[in-house]
């Protein structure tokens, strides 16, 4: 179960730290250098690749950040793991928000750019890029914050599973190496001596032929 649990926590780090990086690659470096070109080439140039990044190796990233954070934080409840489930209740959240951005606020104006049409048939190109350049940047920016964080905290619950792991197996191995005390049988005023069980059973203390247990308090 713990290697389950595992995979499913190592799956959704994988899926959020690309994604974020993703977004991060559009912050830093597409959309500056899209910014220093002409009206028709950013319209161009952000309607192919609002096509061609709809592609399973994407939608396998962006859909797993939320989907493989649920799984990981659904294999991680019950009391043993609640401070796991914390950091992954914190990671799911961030998520779930930078995916509502994604899909509420980018892709409308993805789906603006595409509706304008063929750059070469548009009458006003400086009006379809301002309408969607400055906004899209903005939520970009955003989400890729969101994911980051997320990121970083899906990296601290699999440490803090590790931590958590390494004591339960620990306290296991300690638990398997103690030894049974031996039992003492109550006695009441006037009653003889009796041995602890352990003492009856295995004959540790006897003398001679005479039983332990059977000596008399002087």
């Amino acid at each position: 179960m713990f290697a389950l649990r595992l995979a499913a926590l190592v799956a959704a780090t994988l899926a959020t730290g690309l994604i974020a990086g993703v977004f991060y690659a559009y912050a830093i470096s597409v959309m500056p250098a899209l910014n220093r070109t002409d009206d028709r080439t950013i319209i161009d140039v952000m309607q192919k690749i609002n096509v061609v990044i709809i592609n399973p190796w994407f939608m396998l990233g962006f859909l797993g950040t939320v989907g493989f954070t649920l799984l990981a934080a659904a294999l991680h409840l019950g009391k043993e793991h609640r401070t796991t489930l914390i950091w992954l209740g914190v990671a799911l959240a961030l998520n779930v928000i930078a995916f509502a951005v994604t899909s509420g606020l980018n892709v409308p104006l993805n789906d603006q750019l595409a509706a304008a049409g063929d750059p070469a048939q548009i009458g006003d190109l400086a009006k379809v890029r301002a309408d969607f350049e400055s906004a899209w940047v903005r939520w970009n920016i955003l989400r890729a914050i969101l994911h980051t964080l997320a990121f970083l905290v899906l990296t601290g619950a699999l440490f803090v599973a590790g931590v958590q792991h390494g004591r339960m197996q620990a306290a296991g191995a300690v638990g398997t190496q103690q030894v049974p005390q031996a039992q003492l049988v109550p006695r009441t005023a006037g009653q003889p001596y009796r041995a602890p069980i352990m003492v009856q059973q295995y004959g540790f203390g006897q003398t001679g032929s005479q039983p332990v247990g059977a000596h008399p308090l002087a």
